[in-house]
Parts: C-alpha cells; structure tokens; sequence
C-alpha cells in the first residue's frame, strides 16, 4: 500500500482528482493544497504548503508566517515574503505573491523542511510595523505569537533596537505597549 504524502499539490495529483478526493472525504484543502484526513494540521503541514507554490529562496514572512506557527485561523491573500538583500527570485513566477527584499539574520528564521519561516519573535515585530491597518485580528496575532514562542515585550524592544535607523521602530513600539494597555490581554488559542 502506497502511503500519500502528507500535504499533495497538483505536483502529486492533478487537481480535479485531489478535489474529488476532497469531496469523498480523503483529503482537506490546506491553502492551495490538500492533506490526507489522517494528518492532523500543525505548522509543518502549513509551511509544506506553502514550500509546495514558492521558490526556496523565499521565507515566509509577517501574516503567512503568522498562520504557518499557528497564530492565525486563516492563510493570509496574498501570501507575504522576503528575500535576503541581494538574493532574487524570478518575478514571473512570484505574480500571487508580495515579495520584499530584507535584511535578515539566519537566527531570526527557522527552516520547515524546504521552507524557511520568520521567527515568531520577528513575525511579530514584522507585523506590527507593516501592517497598515493593525487592528485586533492583527493584535491577536501578536498576543499569539508571543505565546508560542514564549517571548516577552522587553525582547520585541531588543529586537526592534537589534538594528540603527530601523524604518518605523516607534510605531511598532507604540502597537506592541498598546497590546498590554488593552482590556483583551487574554486571547484564546486558535483551535
């Protein structure tokens, strides 16, 4: 018996079979992607799904690396990454995707097989510098975020301090002490 691989794209399957397995019941979309019914979603099968539609030059940065640890429901549109400063990827292939070239140390990234993902300290910080709009779902992320990976709001302050002339430090500052001076401190896993 041939034992599926634990996240299938069109790569494996073509996708009116992996639909059809979806609707008898074998598989479950994860993003673009499917999982066999006995593989229990985790940050791996995430990342796997998102390493199966991406270049390996790519990391997986601010909401999708916020969903890849878990600490969003939902897979962001349009998927987020960077890439170290220098290093290109072919544009044509990265259409669906918002691609920003960064500097980026290699401990402020984990590798999920081929994928590599910001850290859950620097996808917050990420997070709460970018995010134009950052409301509760975005707070929420970053309460998450600093549960999972066990981090304290004196450790955003190294990181955002880690490097000089850091383009929007203050706000992300002003966010992450907005995140302890509000009344919903406590924020409920995501299932």
């Amino acid at each position: 018996m041939t034992r599926l691989s634990s996240v299938l794209s069109t790569i494996d399957l073509p996708f009116t079979e992996l639909s059809a397995a979806r609707l008898d019941g074998d598989v479950y979309a994860i993003d673009d992607c499917f999982s066999p019914v006995d593989v229990v979603e985790s940050a791996l099968t995430r990342a796997r799904s998102v390493a199966a539609v991406v270049p390996t030059r790519l990391i997986a940065e601010q909401h999708t690396a916020a969903w890849i640890w878990g600490a969003r429901l939902t897979p962001p549109a349009p998927h987020q990454f960077c890439s170290p400063a220098g290093v290109r990827a072919k544009s044509a292939s990265l259409r669906r995707f918002i691609v920003r070239e960064v500097t980026i140390e290699r401990d402020e990234t984990i590798d999920f097989g081929a994928l590599r993902v910001t850290t859950p300290l620097r996808t917050a910080t990420d997070i709460a510098r970018f995010t134009a709009r950052f409301g509760r779902a975005d707070a929420d992320a970053v309460r998450r975020l600093m549960l999972i990976g066990r981090f304290s709001l004196d450790e955003c302050a190294r990181a955002l301090d880690r490097r000089p002339n850091l383009p929007l430090k203050k706000r992300a500052w002003q966010r992450l002490l907005g995140l302890y001076e509000s009344t919903a401190a406590v924020v409920p896993p995501v299932p």
